[in-house]
């Protein structure tokens, strides 16, 4: 088993993938999970998603945010996935959304920088959560600003990576390709408008080959890359995406996914395509500008290499 290191990153490639821990893809079998705590969760402005429910004057019910998050706890542990969590920060009220302080790949963790001050200092949990698990960082982004929720690795040997120049900027994403580029990955950068937030606002992957995506809001050139990818689509609208994140969604692998229960014409789709669906109401939470995907990072998802053609 390989030891704790900041930097488990070859210079030049050829890191050796983790026997225990990582993923290779967005949609193998989840077996362990890292989720934020909502203990001291709260709406901010974060994005138009959070900045809609505030300028309405919905009312924030912070036990209600509880319940929901028990419950999606609840699911996964019944789904087979083994649930860790980061210890709660009173100095963090987003520190729920675990996708975007740090990336799972073949090789470990990537701790990222994040944007909004109230966000920086959650590297330092999670830092000591990956030292506790001795869970070898892969390396750490040192330029820019860079975000989870704007990462998807869309097979093996594929990332696609969003980029607005607000939450994840352009020099990180040239500091992270390089490091995927030199273990001989392809990856992808895709820039869009700062008003949606994160990649996974507008996409996600369901499970092989087969992703939702609010095709309106992305720009063809990359809806054209997916498809030369053999990755096939099923469309959300723009209200569902962005008013009910019907995008942010996590595929639990074995053709199962997890939806959020407002997602209905997504739900009807899923279970159209063959895919077993699981959903959980977390809607007090994703009025605060993030769902499923904000809140799930893998830690450990079985390979699929073996299924690649």
């Amino acid at each position: 088993m390989a030891e704790f290191s900041f930097k488990n990153r070859q210079d030049g490639g050829n890191t050796q993938p983790l026997e225990h821990w990582g993923m290779d893809s967005e949609y193998g079998v989840l077996t362990d999970i890292l989720l934020g705590p909502v203990d001291n969760f709260g709406w901010l402005p974060s994005n138009a998603t959070a900045r809609r429910t505030l300028r309405k004057g919905d009312v924030f019910d912070a036990a209600v945010a509880a319940e929901q998050h028990q419950t999606m706890r609840e699911i996964y542990q019944s789904a087979g996935v083994n649930v860790h969590m980061l210890k709660p920060d009173a100095n963090h009220p987003y520190q729920i959304f675990a996708r975007d302080s740090s990336v799972m790949t073949p090789w470990g963790p990537i701790i990222t920088q994040m944007s909004n001050h109230w966000r920086r200092g959650e590297w330092t949990e999670l830092v000591r959560f990956y030292h506790r698990m001795n869970i070898p960082v892969y390396d750490m982004v040192s330029t820019g600003t860079f975000e989870g929720g704007d990462f998807h690795i869309l097979k093996p040997g594929v990332v696609a990576c969003g980029y607005s120049g607000d939450r994840t900027t352009k020099a990180a994403i040239d500091q992270v390709s390089a490091w995927f580029e030199a273990e001989g990955w392809e990856f992808y950068a895709y820039e869009f408008d700062p008003f949606y937030l994160h990649l996974d606002v507008l996409f996600s992957m369901l499970t092989e080959g087969l992703a939702v995506a609010c095709i309106d809001a992305l720009e063809p050139e990359f809806i054209q890359w997916l498809k030369a990818k053999n990755i096939e689509l099923i469309d959300v609208s723009f209200k569902n995406a962005m008013h009910h994140m019907g995008c942010n969604v996590v595929a639990l692998g074995n053709d199962r996914v997890l939806l959020p229960a407002e997602a209905s014409s997504l739900i009807d789709a899923c279970k159209a395509n063959g895919l077993e669906v699981m959903t959980v109401d977390v809607s007090m939470i994703s009025r605060g500008g993030g769902s499923l995907h904000c809140m799930c990072q893998p830690l450990k998802r079985e390979s699929v290499v073996k299924k690649v053609k």
